[in-house]
């Protein structure tokens, strides 16, 4: 493909960022390691493009669809570089890249309303809606591009130029997403920052920036709100979660095993959302366990760039020693590998795919996010013991219910204290719905016109009656 102008931050060169592929474990690529100093130059760039972007609405939607376009006619370039860099397979990159394209596609058909206010008095107070300004969009490494385009989608829609860093893990596909949209957008309304901290910390403390929306880790989330507070910039955080999955005695275990190994181990299971627990009834424990562990057995695991793996490398090195170590300490705690349970041999950062039993309730593989090819199986004796373990955790993000009976379910879905809880699926959404969390999961909503309405202000105006001459 032609390459577009760039619209990455101009100067220093002499710092690289070096990428490498989790599945052989070798250096492939470099992207530029960018001093946080440069952010000024940028910002100011993004200041003087919002004044125009947010003066014409319909050229917006207009610049959104010919964005999906352009998303859609790169999907070969984008997906393969994904992979490389994030190791995930290639059908994932593929709907990644599908995901990134729809949901500009969405944000583009979307627009505030103007509401007129009655309180009984003769005074007209309408309410109208204005773009908060630059926004800073800080995205991690296990979705870069869908969750990027989660931030700065909503935030073009409502008329806000936006600065975006990757994670310094993925960098590449996320800046040849950016050279495919600045072909697209006016010059200064996307900048795709890349390098180390304190590059991230600086741009969220940055006077300039209006809104931070950050997904990543709570720590480093409490970290960006703190940053931000410096001037009063609003915060999104989605801060990752340790979803449970409950499984109700009437359960076909047969019925709904394949979707719950995969709610499980998707991208690795290195999804703020899949299922990091199962809490089933103690008789099908052993049968659940069963079911599972056939399957992280017998499912492909490889190169994310062969046709035939379905669970690609754990996404770098530092996500894999926490993934080995946790479990590590589960099975010194005198937790059972029902499978896995060891990293594989061979380059790469492969881990396989673990079904953990017998789990001390007080592992951190129970009571944290694994994130990773690791899920622990746990028995309950009744169902209020078992809504209870669900709930037990700092986090709140997501939660599911498995059962035959789908009113029971449902009621007991509604005992989760999460913000989002799906009956006999995990981890599926609507380009619509509103996503957030509650506790450590995070602060604000994205989706669906929440995540619009987050990127702008309201503007309201008074009135007086007209008088008669």
């Amino acid at each position: 493909m032609p390459t577009p102008r760039s619209p990455h931050a101009p100067g220093h060169r002499a710092a690289r960022l070096t990428v490498v592929d989790p599945a052989t474990g070798e250096a492939f690529d470099e992207a530029p390691d960018q001093r946080p100093e440069e952010l000024d130059q940028v910002i100011a760039r993004a200041q003087r493009a919002w004044h125009g972007w947010r003066a014409d609405p319909a050229a917006r939607a207009v610049a959104l669809r010919a964005c999906a376009d352009a998303v859609e006619t790169a999907d070969d370039d984008l997906a393969r570089l994904l992979t490389r860099e994030q190791g995930k397979p290639l059908a994932e990159s593929y709907a990644e890249v599908a995901r990134t394209a729809a949901r500009l596609r969405y944000f583009a058909d979307l627009a505030p309303r103007t509401r007129r206010l009655d309180d009984g008095r003769p005074m007209r107070s309408e309410v109208t809606w204005r773009p908060v300004g630059p926004v800073a969009a800080i995205v991690p490494w296990n979705f870069p591009l869908q969750l990027a385009a989660a931030k700065f989608a909503p935030a073009f829609a409502a008329g806000n130029a936006v600065v975006l860093k990757p994670s310094p893990h993925t960098p590449l596909a996320t800046r040849l997403l950016g050279s495919v949209l600045a072909a697209v957008l006016p010059e200064g309304v996307l900048t795709v920052v890349t390098g180390r901290e304190p590059l991230g910390a600086r741009l969220a403390a940055h006077p300039g920036i209006r809104h931070v929306t950050f997904t990543g880790s709570v720590p480093t989330g409490r970290a960006v709100a703190r940053a931000a507070s410096a001037t009063l910039a609003r915060v999104t955080l989605e801060l990752g979660g340790n979803d449970a999955a409950v499984l109700l005695d009437d359960v076909d275990v047969d019925r709904i095993a394949d979707r719950l190994f995969w709610a499980a181990f998707r991208n690795c299971g290195q999804v703020c959302m899949a299922v990091k627990r199962v809490y089933a009834p103690a008789r099908i424990h052993a049968e659940v366990v069963e079911a599972l562990a056939q399957r992280a057995k017998s499912v492909a695991v490889g190169s994310g760039l062969d046709p035939g793996t379905r669970i690609g490398p754990v996404s770098n090195a530092p996500q894999l020693g926490r993934v080995a170590r946790v479990t590590r300490q589960a099975l010194a705690a005198g937790a059972r590998a029902a499978a896995g349970g060891h990293r594989l041999d061979g380059a790469g950062f492969f881990f396989a795919p673990t079904i953990l039993t017998d789990v001390p309730p007080d592992s951190r593989v129970v009571t944290g996010e694994q994130f990773g090819p690791v899920l622990p199986v746990l028995p309950y004796q009744n169902l209020d013991e078992a809504v209870e373990a669900a709930n037990g955790t700092g986090y709140g993000l997501g939660g599911s219910v498995w059962g035959t009976d789908l009113d029971r379910a449902e009621a007991v879905a509604e005992r989760l204290e999460c913000g989002t809880a799906w009956i006999n699926h995990h981890a599926e959404l609507s380009l619509a719905q509103p996503f957030a969390g509650v506790k450590d999961s995070g602060v604000g909503v994205a989706g669906g016109p929440w995540g619009l309405y987050g990127n702008l202000r309201p503007f309201v105006v008074h009135r007086p009656p007209e008088v008669e001459a």
